[in-house]
């Protein structure tokens, strides 16, 4: 699975590895019964404390979206597709939410605002990883 950490990006660690599982879910590359890495080979992998993936991990587990296979480790429930899929809409949705409420505060028109979101989509879309692979996105129409 691949993860993508931004430590200056204002979003806890935990709480990033959160989302991206929740992405990933939702976008299927994590499936129902599937296996999370453990917690010491993720935080070997991200070169992070173990502790931040452990929250992480029950973070997850008390959204309902991963749960412990005694003797095997955690893995994605049932049930966690459309849940993830309705929490990434409602993560994005806020977060735009706040930039654009931003943009009007600072005197920007709707009309700019589309430009700059539509150049910088036209920019970013072709380079930027999903979350379920390491290429990059297809390209906007």
């Amino acid at each position: 699975m691949f993860f993508s950490i931004d430590t200056n990006n204002g979003v806890a660690i935990y709480e990033q590895i959160v989302r991206q599982v929740k992405f990933a879910i939702a976008e299927e590359s994590l499936r129902v019964g599937q296996l999370l890495p453990s917690v010491r080979a993720l935080s070997v992998e991200l070169a992070i404390n173990p502790n931040t993936i452990a929250r992480a991990y029950q973070q997850l587990q008390s959204d309902g979206v991963i749960e412990l296979l005694r003797g095997r480790g955690l893995a994605v429930c049932t049930g966690a597709l459309e849940a993830c899929r309705s929490d990434r809409r409602t993560i994005i949705a806020d977060r735009l939410r706040s930039v654009l409420k931003e943009a009007l505060h600072g005197g920007l028109d709707a009309y700019e605002i589309q430009s700059i979101v539509r150049n910088q989509l036209a920019e970013l879309v072709p380079t930027i990883n999903t979350v379920a692979s390491n290429s990059p996105t297809q390209p906007i129409s």
